[in-house]
């Protein structure tokens, strides 16, 4: 792999955990950060020299496999040192390596005269490590910090040992992830009948293959013997004639934990049905089926007022007004302005009752529920945290927004019309009824009456009537008939109304709901999926 797609790759992995900071597990975003450091001081280092490492258990012959690898009993005066926490570094081409021997803190260095392959010059330093399962911690804590360093990892087994659960699960499989730079060894070989050294190195790749190094290379090797000794020289040389082993670590390395930030998930489609299902609640705790409601009881009371009969709408003006009563406007002028309390930018409905904050809330944390589907805990929360954020403001943001709705309970053309005809009604009425009057009253004054006109000559059963008592009757019948009329034509456009200001209540509150918790949740969900593109970059996938 080239320096540049490690550039890309540990790139990615920045941005990934720039974006999940906060979401992810905090010793995640370590690892994350403990790669790059690493990254950049490896780089720094020489890049001329392949570090390999050989791990193994307590007995599986790394130090007598690194003697048969180099040619010399290097490893004999490796006896007279704490060998189970010093690794021992053999080194090929000295020149650049002592400061990344210092960087992997190793001090016991051995520098070969005989090249390490016939025929070619390599910068190499083979590595005698401790004991994985020592009981010492501290030489564990050697050899596990070291894995983490080393360019070529090579697990060095025995037959007796090669199948321990404890080296696979707690060792192997954590850094499955770097088979383009591990190698297997079986050592001890000799110590199996020959008919049965097959059947162990097959057994071997299953278990390698179960800790997902499906890819990795199995030599059966004998130390003291010399055999597979060939084979894994010319793999190791291969490793360091290539050069492409550190880059491929490092690459293996930022794939390793961008697989487990793939655990934050990636955030599923959340379905219009979602968008309306909040929108609902939300309307619904918000009261606008009352205004709504309000609306067309007003509009019904306004139009009785101005269109009922005047002797008996009056009446009408001691109810209050349900948007008078909830300090709501009662629409637009066509000048634009507000006919009712221009100011207004808040209503006197009541506070939220338990019961509404209630359903707020059920239908805020259904939505944020559906938005998290896919994503991991941390990535969650921070949803949920919006969420929380958005239902402490929400009772003033959605009681403001039906103060500012325009509700269209404005007078109507026809009122004046139906009010100029029941006043000239009312009119006929009172002077019919006063002409009636008129005989009985004037004589009491010493005054001569009115003559008294009838209908005649229609051939109809108004023939004979008084004509002052039609109009008093024709006066009295319209009137009434047409605040009946007013009444009818008052409910039906009050019902119209009310579906009107539902419609606009509902759209104020679903530019509430956007604003307040779609957007906010949405954009954490952007964020989601940004980082799940950035982790999918760093594992090397599209």
């Amino acid at each position: 792999m080239s320096e540049q797609s490690v550039d890309r790759l540990l790139g990615a992995l920045a941005e990934a955990a720039e974006l999940g900071a906060g979401r992810v597990p905090e010793d995640e975003l370590e690892q994350v950060r403990r790669i790059a450091e690493r990254a950049g001081e490896r780089r720094a280092l020489s890049s001329e020299h392949t570090v390999v490492g050989f791990f193994g258990a307590t007995g599986s012959g790394k130090s007598s496999l690194l003697n048969a690898l180099t040619g010399e009993p290097i490893a004999r005066t490796h006896v007279r040192r704490p060998t189970t926490s010093v690794p021992l570094a053999a080194v090929w081409n000295p020149r650049g390596a002592s400061a990344l021997l210092d960087w992997l803190q190793v001090s016991d260095r051995r520098v070969m005269e005989q090249p390490f392959a016939e025929g070619q010059q390599l910068s190499l330093i083979l590595l005698d490590l401790p004991d994985f399962d020592s009981v010492a911690l501290e030489h564990r804590a050697v050899a596990e910090r070291l894995a983490g360093q080393v360019d070529v990892l090579v697990w060095v087994v025995d037959p007796q040992k090669y199948a321990d659960a404890v080296i696979h699960r707690d060792f192997i499989a954590p850094l499955a992830a770097h088979a383009s730079v591990t190698a297997a060894v079986l050592n001890q070989v000799d110590r199996l009948p020959q008919a049965e050294v097959g059947q162990v190195v097959d057994s071997l790749r299953g278990l390698l293959r179960r800790d997902g190094l499906d890819r990795v290379q199995v030599l059966p090797v004998s130390a003291t013997e010399g055999s597979g000794i060939g084979e894994l020289r010319q793999l190791i040389a291969r490793f360091a004639s290539e050069r492409k082993a550190a880059s491929e670590r490092l690459a293996a390395d930022v794939r390793s934990i961008a697989g487990r930030l793939e655990a934050a998930g990636v955030p599923g489609r959340v379905r219009g049905a979602d968008v309306q299902a909040l929108e609902r609640g939300l309307a619904s705790a918000a009261g606008v089926e009352a205004v709504a409601q309000a609306v067309a009881g007003s509009y019904r009371k306004r139009a009785g007022q101005a269109t009922g009969w005047p002797l008996t709408s009056w009446l009408l003006r001691l109810a209050p007004d349900p948007l008078r009563r909830l300090h709501l406007a009662f629409g637009r002028d066509r000048g634009g302005a507000e006919v009712h309390r221009a100011d207004l930018h808040r209503t006197s409905m009541p506070p939220m009752s338990a019961a509404q904050r209630a359903q707020a809330g059920l239908a805020v944390r259904a939505y944020a529920d559906s938005a998290a589907a896919g994503l991991g805990e941390g990535w969650a929360a921070s949803i949920h945290e919006h969420a929380a954020d958005a239902l402490t403001a929400l009772p003033a943001e959605l009681d403001r927004a039906v103060a500012r709705t325009d509700l269209g309970a404005r007078a109507s053309w026809w009122w004046p019309l139906l009010a100029a005809i029941q006043w000239l009604a009312l009119i006929v009425a009172v002077i019919g009824g006063v002409w009636l009057l008129l005989p009985v009253l004037l004589p009491l004054w010493g005054m001569v009456p009115p003559a008294i006109p009838q209908v005649e000559g229609t051939e109809s059963w108004f023939d004979g009537w008084p004509v002052p008592l039609l109009g008093l009757i024709a006066g009295v019948l319209l009137g009434i008939v047409l605040g009946l009329l007013g009444a009818l034509i008052g409910g039906a456009v009050g019902t119209a109304r009310r579906s009107r200001a539902r419609r606009r209540l509902r759209k104020q509150v679903g530019a509430v709901a956007r604003e307040r918790v779609v957007l906010p949740i949405e954009g954490e969900r952007e964020r989601a999926r940004e980082f799940a593109v950035a982790v999918a970059r760093a594992a090397g996938r599209p």
